[in-house]
């Protein structure tokens, strides 16, 4: 991860409350990360990618991964993505929690657009 962090590259959000990290998100160019899953970029796509969050356990039910997915898109969106992907699973999910869930991606304007394994969806919303 220091790697990352000192060669410039950009790997996430962190939301703050009160000057203090509350939760974060990680976010970046698709291409930075392993092979997730998704379809291939149509042409002149540039694909973000949410992979993960974490929230503490104090903070869980009070809209924070709403938040944080907003954020994470509009960040994606002003270092030129037109898309950004995510990887949720189904709340009763026994692994992979820490991609998201379905629902939260839904109603955050995200579509299906495949599997990525057993669990996980591919999940996209363009962004224009």
């Amino acid at each position: 991860m220091m790697e990352r962090l000192d060669a410039g590259m950009f790997i996430g959000l962190l939301a703050y409350e009160a000057d203090q990290p509350a939760a974060w998100v990680s976010v970046a160019p698709r291409d930075t990360y392993r092979n997730l899953g998704g379809p291939p970029a149509e042409p002149g796509e540039i694909i973000w990618s949410i992979v993960c969050f974490y929230v503490p356990r104090k903070r869980r039910g009070q809209g924070m991964v709403y938040r944080l997915i907003a954020a994470a898109a509009d960040h994606a969106k002003s270092a030129g993505a037109t898309v950004v992907e995510a990887y949720p699973v189904p709340p009763d999910a026994p692994s992979y929690r820490f991609m998201g869930f379905v629902p939260a991606f839904e109603r955050a304007g995200f579509e299906s657009v495949g599997r990525a394994g057993v669990r996980r969806h591919v999940m996209r919303r363009r962004l224009t």
